[in-house]
């Protein structure tokens, strides 16, 4: 089967995932999914459709492990027909569940911004005008030295992402972030 368009991988997301929380990670993974492709040389379209689709089951099945997220997930992208390439990208975001080492700069890149936009949400949430577009790379680099702000943010794979992917800190941050405060409406972080 050809790569799935972006239709297809919402019409997924949105079969299994119904919390509005959930939906907008998804977005916000999408969006820097897209931003790395574009820096990358990468493909926008296929890249961002594995960021939007990378937790798509886990409200259904939240259990991390063999039995549900992300196994759960690959076993139904499988059984749909979708691209290997993809699968292995989507189960590249927790390789400490499942194994599989980032390789590819599609791999490096959902590892590197998974847990960040996270972390990027926070700190526009704990902002008085709760906007995104107020949030600057100075602001997220003072909550990340704060390890109880979001302390289910693993920084670790953050960190370890963007070494993968050859980018300083900083400047991994500034990438998530413009990507985000694109889609600000959509994120419900435009401060309405």
């Amino acid at each position: 089967m050809p790569w799935p368009t972006r239709d297809e991988a919402w019409k997924l997301l949105n079969k299994y995932t119904h919390n509005p929380n959930l939906i907008k990670h998804a977005l916000a993974v999408e969006a820097a999914m897209r931003a790395y492709a574009r820096r990358l040389d990468g493909d926008v379209a296929q890249w961002g459709v594995v960021g939007l689709i990378h937790d798509f089951e886990y409200e259904k099945y939240p259990d991390l492990g063999p039995e549900g997220h992300p196994f759960k997930g690959a076993e139904i992208l499988r059984e749909k027909g979708w691209p290997e390439a993809l699968i292995r990208g989507v189960q590249a975001h927790a390789p400490a569940l499942t194994g599989i080492t980032p390789e590819s700069d599609m791999e490096k890149a959902i590892y590197a911004v998974d847990e960040l936009t996270g972390l990027i949400v926070a700190v526009a949430l704990v902002r008085p005008s709760k906007s995104i577009l107020d949030v600057k790379v100075s602001s997220v680099k003072k909550k990340w030295k704060d390890k109880g702000f979001a302390a289910g943010v693993d920084r670790g794979d953050v960190e370890e992402g963007a070494e993968m992917l050859g980018v300083p800190l900083s400047e991994h941050i500034g990438v998530v972030l413009a990507a985000m405060q694109e889609i600000a409406g959509e994120l419900g972080l435009d401060g309405s």
